[in-house]
């Protein structure tokens, strides 16, 4: 077998998106490099966590630059 390279020490849930989400929220946090506020995440919330999970996850997540 081929060396597998761990990249993270600690898996990234759905429940630790949730409450970086929460936390962004009671903070009033604004929006960040690409620009979506939370009002924008309202909108369709599910979906859109469900993305960033997937993506932080794949370690593909790297916010656009508009």
């Amino acid at each position: 077998m081929i060396f597998k390279e761990k990249t993270r020490s600690i898996p990234i849930t759905k429940h630790m998106v949730w409450d970086a989400y929460k936390l962004v929220k009671k903070n009033q946090g604004g929006a960040g490099i690409d620009n979506q506020t939370l009002e924008d995440l309202e909108i369709n919330k599910s979906k859109e966590l469900y993305k960033v999970l997937n993506r932080l996850c794949s370690g593909s997540y790297f916010p656009t630059n508009t």
